[in-house]
C-alpha cells in the first residue's frame, strides 16, 4: 500500500494551517501487527508533525485481546493495552499530548443483558474508557469487506444486539457506530429506540467507492444526504468528520504516484463535510483523523490542513467546537 510509505507521503508536504489551534483528535487506532506496527511513537510523529493536538481518543481495533479466560472477556485486554499507552502519556515523558486520553473499546453486544459483565470489566480498568464500538458494517458484495467483528446484515436492528446496548446507558457510555452508507436507516431507527444514549458515527457513514458502488459516487451522494438528513433528527446522534479517503471509499488517492495535497483533498471531498455540518452543526460534528488508516492515502499534516481549510468560515466559537470543544464533550474528556 503506497500510503503505508513515509518516502510517498514525504512527497508533499505543506506549512502548518493555524499552528495553535488546540485539537482533540477523536479517532485513531494502536497496533503492532506482523508488518505493521502504530504505536505511541508513531502516533506521536504524526499528531507533532505541525498541528497542536492536545488529547486524543483511542477506538477499538482489536489489539491486544487477552489470549486466555472468558472469550466475551479478551476484549477487556485492549482497554489494558491502551490505557498503559495512555499512562505513557500522561507521564509528560513524551510530550505535552495526552494520547488515548479517552479508550472506545469493544464488547459484543450480541451477549444481551451478559454484556453488562463485560462493560465493568472495561470500566474497572480505568476511568479513561468512555464507551464501545461494534462494528456494523456488512454488505452482500464479495469486493467490500464486512466489518472485523463479522456482523450480521442487520446487526442494529438484531434483538439481542439491543438488549446488549441498552447496557450502555444504564452506564453512561457511549456508543461508535461503524457501518456503511447503505446501512444508514438502521442508525436512525437504533437512536429512536434509546433517545438517551450517545450514538457518534463514524466516518460519514461509510459511503462505498469500490465493487459494486464504483463509479457510482453521485447517486450515492444523493442518497447520503437524504439519510443524514433523518439520521441528524436525533439529537443523541453525533457525526465525526473524517475517515472518508480510505482505499474503501474509492477516491483512489492510495494508488496515485503522489499523494493529494490539502487542496485536492478538499476539492474531492468538500460536499460530503458542508451537508453533514449543515444538518448536524458545530455542536455535533468531530473533526477526525482515522489515523494510520487514512494515513494509506495522505499525511497527518495534510490531513488536518483540509479540515482548517473547510472550517474556515466558521466563527471561532464553532472552530473550537469542531476541532475540540465537542470531542471533549461528547466523551466526557
Amino acid at each position: 500500500m503506497a500510503g503505508a510509505d513515509a518516502n510517498w507521503l514525504s512527497q508533499v508536504t505543506e506549512e502548518t494551517l493555524e499552528p495553535e489551534l488546540p485539537i482533540c483528535d477523536p479517532h485513531h487506532h494502536l497496533w503492532d501487527m506482523p508488518g505493521s506496527r502504530y504505536l505511541l511513537p508513531e502516533l506521536l510523529t504524526d499528531t507533532g508533525s505541525g498541528h497542536n493536538v492536545v488529547s486524543t481518543v483511542f477506538v477499538e481495533c482489536g489489539a491486544m485481546y487477552r489470549a486466555a479466560g472468558p472469550e466475551a472477556m479478551r476484549p477487556v485486554g485492549e482497554t489494558d493495552f491502551v490505557n498503559g499507552v495512555a499512562a505513557m502519556a500522561a507521564s509528560g515523558g513524551f510530550g505535552p499530548t495526552q494520547a488515548a486520553l479517552g479508550i472506545v473499546s469493544f464488547a459484543d453486544l450480541t451477549l444481551g443483558a451478559a454484556v453488562g459483565e463485560v462493560l465493568d470489566a472495561h470500566m474497572s480498568v480505568t476511568p479513561r474508557f468512555k464507551g464501545i464500538r461494534h462494528a456494523a458494517g456488512w454488505d452482500a458484495a464479495g469486493d467490500v469487506r464486512n466489518s472485523h467483528s463479522n456482523p450480521i446484515e442487520h446487526l442494529l436492528a438484531d434483538p439481542a444486539f439491543r438488549t446488549g446496548f441498552a447496557e450502555l446507558g444504564a452506564r453512561g457510555l457511549s456508543f461508535d457506530c461503524w457501518l456503511y452508507h447503505t446501512q444508514i436507516n438502521d442508525v436512525i431507527d437504533l437512536a429512536r429506540a434509546f433517545p438517551d444514549t450517545t450514538i457518534i458515527l463514524d466516518h460519514f457513514g461509510g459511503p462505498l467507492g469500490i465493487g459494486p458502488f464504483k463509479g457510482q459516487r453521485e447517486q450515492i451522494f444523493a442518497q447520503w444526504r437524504k439519510d443524514i438528513a433523518q439520521l441528524a433528527t436525533c439529537p443523541n446522534v453525533c457525526a465525526k468528520l473524517g475517515g472518508l479517503v480510505m482505499p474503501v471509499n474509492g477516491f483512489g488517492f492510495n494508488k496515485a504516484e503522489v499523494p493529494p495535497t490539502s487542496d485536492a483533498l478538499v476539492t474531492a471531498t468538500r460536499d460530503w463535510y458542508d451537508h453533514a455540518l449543515n444538518e448536524f452543526g458545530a455542536q455535533r460534528c468531530l473533526f477526525e483523523s482515522n489515523f494510520p488508516v487514512d494515513k494509506a492515502s495522505c499525511s497527518y499534516n495534510v490531513l488536518w490542513n483540509s479540515f482548517k481549510k473547510i472550517a474556515a468560515g466558521a466563527s471561532p466559537t464553532d472552530k473550537a467546537a469542531l476541532f475540540h470543544d465537542t470531542a471533549v464533550r461528547v466523551y466526557r474528556l
